[in-house]
């Protein structure tokens, strides 16, 4: 993977600019007020030994393909911060643990910790994939840009109380999480100006397009299968 192009889009805070690069499945890469920020960098999908190491982490929950060690070896120094959930604390030491509701500044952004969670979707035991309380979706306020990174998680009531979103990140990858449906009725829910369907598998996202034809949502269909 030496030869690596992921595409990115930027856009303009009142804090200077956002860059939002896709690197793939649940994996995004942002640059902000100078720092590096990887959200769940998953080695599957990026040699990360030669992207830029993080000044900041933020890890949504303990699943494998979301906290990688392998990963995080390479793009983790010894000043990074981390911020994750409890569970992902034990396995991986020394970083900053958000609950569901946390709030805290850091390096001029604001983040809050919202649920993520599966009330359809479950095991053979009847155990959701993702229980309630276990894992984070994250608002990014960037200046006056709002960032929704949502996780793993389904279209729950909480997203009704998401507000004046600007881009928002929806999972749609089976049986994990959304359907395209759950995932157009979540954007309804919270109206935000631009979804990027991500984390989708083999899902076709670009039919999320149409479901959203009668709303002012953009769709922006990115590599992040």
């Amino acid at each position: 993977m030496s030869q690596q192009h992921f595409a990115s889009d930027t856009f303009a805070t009142s804090n200077g600019d956002l860059v939002i690069t896709f690197i793939g499945h649940g994996s995004l890469m942002l640059h902000y007020g100078g720092k590096v920020i990887h959200v769940d960098p998953f080695s599957r999908v990026a040699d990360y030994a030669s992207l830029p190491a993080a000044d900041i982490l933020l890890i949504t929950h303990e699943h494998r393909d979301h906290l990688d060690p392998e990963a995080l070896a390479h793009i983790r120094k010894a000043e990074t911060t981390m911020v994750m959930t409890e569970l992902c604390a034990g396995q991986l030491p020394g970083g900053m643990v958000m609950k569901n509701g946390d709030e805290l500044d850091l390096a001029g952004m604001h983040i809050r910790a919202v649920p993520a969670y599966n009330l359809v979707h479950l095991r053979e035991n009847g155990q959701p994939f993702h229980p309630k309380g276990h894992g984070n979706g994250y608002v990014l306020d960037c200046g006056d840009l709002r960032v929704y990174i949502a996780g793993d998680t389904e279209n729950i009531p909480e997203m009704k109380d998401l507000q004046e979103i600007d881009v928002a990140f929806l999972p749609m990858n089976l049986p994990y999480t959304m359907t395209l449906e759950m995932a157009a009725e979540a954007a309804r829910s919270f109206l935000p100006k631009i979804v990027y369907p991500y984390h989708f598998g083999s899902t076709d996202a670009k039919q999320l397009v149409a479901l959203l034809a009668d709303t002012n949502v953009e769709v922006r269909i990115r590599d992040l299968g």
